[in-house]
């Protein structure tokens, strides 16, 4: 990955080096969630208009049908989900802040929520086939204290559902020959039906959140 400061290369510290490409890359992500918000404004937004043809349900427009793989193996589908509410959150084992961040906070609001959590489900998907195994990603939500579906599968398949989500990811070359990814920030909140409810901003406050998810299973 070229670096983002070259100009401070011979100046700066390893650390202060190492500092500098993290905030690059939480300016990449921020980007990438203000895009995913405009994307959603345009299907969502007050001045939306149907042409012919299109749902007159903005819901519909978000979701749908894909086929991933849990932890032990088993095949889940969009139909394996239907019939209680569920949050959705696309990303990778390896994130270093984001998706460990986006994961704690709904453990802790479903804990806030007391029985009210147990009325929907958590759902990660690994945008990363090639680092994250199935049984990598049963390991990493066993990491949060809380029940969490993860799933991953083929490219075709992480494809198809990010393609349904109109979720947004992308490999990012880095120094050595490995690489990050960048990905949509937002949680989707789909009913019981599978429709799109609301969805859940990064940077938006825990109180707002909580709300979201309170009308989810209400």
């Amino acid at each position: 990955m070229t670096d983002p400061f070259p100009e401070l290369e011979e100046e700066q510290t390893p650390q202060e080096r190492a500092a500098g490409l993290k905030t690059f890359r939480m300016v990449v992500w921020m980007l990438v969630a203000l895009v995913a918000g405009v994307g959603l404004f345009a299907f969502f937004g007050p001045d939306r208009h149907n042409g012919p043809g299109e749902p007159t349900d903005y819901g519909d427009t978000v979701g749908g049908a894909f086929s991933l793989t849990a932890p032990d193996g088993s095949t889940v589908t969009d139909q394996t989900l239907s019939g209680k509410p569920f949050a959705i959150f696309f990303g990778f084992t390896r994130c270093p802040d984001v998706c460990p961040t986006t994961l704690s906070r709904l453990a802790q609001l479903r804990t806030r929520m007391g029985e009210d959590g147990d009325k929907f489900q958590i759902v990660f998907v690994s945008v990363d086939p090639g680092y994250d195994s199935p049984e990598d990603i049963g390991r990493y939500v066993d990491l949060f204290g809380t029940p969490i579906i993860g799933l991953t599968g083929s490219g075709e398949a992480i494809a198809k559902a990010t393609d349904a989500y109109h979720a947004f990811y992308q490999k990012v070359p880095v120094e050595g020959g490995d690489y990050t990814i960048d990905h949509t920030a937002a949680v989707y909140l789909m009913d019981a039906d599978g429709k799109l409810q609301s969805i859940i901003d990064y940077h938006e406050s825990p109180e707002t959140s909580l709300a979201k998810l309170e009308r989810l299973v209400g």
